[in-house]
């Protein structure tokens, strides 16, 4: 029987593998949990977790054998570690390979395997996760499947042991990691857009940030000298004690829930809190992690509860606790390490907003559950990718290119340590506003960038509703009196540039009030959309329709010629338009309209306010000469302009 040839990273292979300290270790329910999956989903009587010593093959995890380890030139995971893809033996007494093994020819007859190999970061083989029958059977793409994302689960975990191993292995040198998690937690803390708070079991602050003192109007000296139960609102508090003791007691291992906070000045703000026990090494309560937000908008406009933030996945909860009791075994500044790194990874994964980091290059190195939900990308298809591929719209994706590179080659940064609005692309192609808050660090010499990220769409678009709102009359749509007295300042400096006159119609309907007291309000409102919409076809491109108010309008008239005739021509017109009979319910009913004309020749001198009052003054003049007149009547002398 042929051995398998040795890698070639041999060597280095070897060195990674017992660094990682997992050989002759006890078992681990991490990585039992998955051996047990694997042999059940795929109906297998042995499934192994298997790594490749260099004499032997030992298995961490096994299901249905005994034994513990077999010699390495037996092993069919040693041929495994040499292929990227899966090996897969349909049958062991037909492959040249295996025919003649001892394991195939005896016990445990093995007839049938697949092992897909389990590489660490730096992508060297240290063993395979593999299923063993002894029946000859065949591995369908979808089983085929299964046993590869069963793999990566324990790959995950590798990975994560290995950076800690790297970790360990720099604090040891320079002690300079410690500094560096410190740092990214402080950021992160800081920069947070939600109030987090580390708690003392007797409900005493222990550290706030900025956002939580900006939430309760307190400073950070007021809040560290204050208990936390003495902020909640009075009637809150039963149940608040009651979920406080659960949590204390072991009962529940989180709590999330809404309540309510006394501010400073004694106003109340509506939060949701989500509050989570940290354990020491020796399993004591330590403090308790509360994550605040401020739903007090959303509470008293739209009375409605917020989603409840979901529950940690229990993988974390496990991977928690295994780093606590390792935690154990390491010295105190490993013990601070890993803490600072569960606080990060829990603000983190706890933030409303979307959290991601980028390295140097611009590629994605952290993207939290928010930034799945609020772009669509799952972290394992964000990570190692580019903003420009994610989120940033393609128009932008030059501009944020050049600012990486700025940065980088000056330290200057236009983005960095502001809050900033921009537009942003989701999965599916569909736009977003977001609130951008970018930090740059500098860890052991290479730049980190650390941004949260709030969807802002829906404010911005009400923000969009209320600003055409105030400048429209909603009846007929009409820009209203606000947007006229904006716009006349800009049309009167383009006709003083021209050289050219402007002018003003002021028309007010004539007959508009017996509409009203015969058919009823409602069909007054019907008759002013229509004579709105007519007059808005009636008018030049060049001119503008406002709606003052009840059954006057006003018409702003650009490049008129030299003669008041010019606005005569244009006011008769529009009475024409507006005298048309109408149809309002199967009733043909019909207005007329009286105009004043005010004329602002270049260097007139007359403000927005005075030019409306002389049309005003001219209509009104016009309504007691009669119906449909105007005022002042057409006159064919010159519109003097200025020189």
């Amino acid at each position: 029987m042929p051995a398998a040839p040795l890698p070639s990273d041999e060597a280095e292979r070897l060195a990674l593998l017992h660094a990682l300290a997992l050989l002759d270790t006890p078992a681990e329910p991490l990585f039992d949990r998955v051996t047990r999956l694997a042999s059940r989903l795929l109906g297998v009587p042995m499934a192994l977790f298997t790594l490749i010593d260099a004499e032997r093959q030992w298995f961490k995890s096994r299901v249905g054998l005994d034994e513990t380890e077999t010699p390495r030139e037996l092993a069919f995971c040693a041929h495994a570690i040499l292929h990227d893809a899966p090996l897969v033996v349909p049958d062991a007494t037909q492959d040249e390979r295996f025919r003649s093994n001892p394991l195939v020819t005896g016990a445990p007859n093995i007839r049938f395997y697949a092992g897909v190999p389990i590489r660490t970061g730096a992508e060297l083989a240290i063993g395979t996760l593999c299923v063993v029958d002894t029946q000859p059977r065949e591995l369908g793409d979808e089983d085929l499947a299964v046993l590869a994302d069963l793999a990566a689960i324990i790959t995950e975990e590798v990975r994560y042991r290995e950076r800690l191993a790297v970790a360990r292995d720099q604090l040891a040198r320079t002690g300079e990691v410690l500094g560096a998690s410190e740092a990214r937690f402080r950021a992160v803390f800081e920069a947070a857009v939600v109030g987090i708070a580390l708690v003392l079991p007797d409900g005493t602050w222990v550290s706030v940030n900025p956002a939580l003192c900006q939430i309760l109007g307190y400073t950070e000296q007021e809040l560290l000298g204050i208990r936390f139960p003495e902020i909640t609102y009075p009637p809150d508090r039963a149940e608040d004690a009651e979920l406080i003791r659960r949590l204390h007691a072991g009962e529940i291992e989180r709590l999330t829930r809404q309540k309510r906070y006394v501010r400073k000045d004694g106003s109340l703000v509506w939060i949701q809190v989500d509050v989570s026990r940290k354990l020491g090494p020796s399993g004591e309560h330590e403090y308790n992690v509360a994550v605040v937000k401020d739903i007090d908008a959303q509470k008293r406009a739209e009375q409605e509860v917020a989603a409840l933030h979901a529950d940690l996945e229990r993988r974390v909860d496990e991977r928690t606790r295994a780093l606590q009791e390792a935690i154990q075994r390491q010295r105190q500044a490993e013990q601070d390490l890993r803490a600072r790194e569960v606080q990060l990874r829990t603000v983190i994964e706890n933030a409303y907003d979307a959290y991601i980091s980028l390295d140097r290059h611009g590629r994605v190195t952290a993207w939290n559950r928010q930034a799945e939900e609020t772009f669509g990308w799952r972290a394992e298809e964000a990570l190692g990718a580019t903003l420009e591929r994610l989120i940033i719209p393609p128009e932008l994706a030059g501009a944020h290119q050049a600012g990486m590179r700025r940065y980088l080659s000056t330290g200057v940064a236009k983005v960095v340590d502001r809050r900033l609005e921009l537009p942003a692309v989701r999965r599916d192609g569909s736009r977003l506003m977001v609130e951008l808050r970018l930090r740059a660090l500098d860890i052991d010499g290479e730049p980190l960038f650390s941004a949260f990220l709030h969807d802002i769409t829906e404010r911005k678009e009400a923000e969009a509703r209320r600003e055409y709102e105030s400048r429209h009359d909603l009846l007929t749509g009409l820009p209203n009196r606000r947007a006229l007295m904006e716009a006349l300042p800009v049309v009167q400096s383009r006709a003083g540039r021209s050289g050219r006159t402007m002018g003003l119609l002021f028309l007010d309907l004539d007959g508009f009030k017996a509409i009203n007291d015969e058919f009823g309000h409602d069909a007054g409102d019907a008759l002013l959309r229509v004579l709105a919409d007519r007059l808005r076809a009636a008018v030049r491109k060049t001119d503008s329709v406002f709606r003052l108010a009840g059954d006057e309008f006003t018409v702003v008239l650009e490049d008129l010629g030299e003669t008041r005739m010019d606005a005569h021509a244009v006011a008769a017109k529009l009475i024409d338009v507006l005298s048309e009979p109408a149809s309002l319910w199967n009733t043909q009913v019909q207005v007329g309209a009286s105009v004043g004309i005010a004329l602002c020749p270049p260097g007139a001198g007359l403000g927005p306010e005075a030019l409306i009052r002389e049309a005003d003054q001219r209509m009104y003049e016009a309504k007691r000469a009669g119906r449909g007149c105007i005022r002042p009547e057409a006159q064919p002398e010159v519109v003097q302009q200025s020189p």
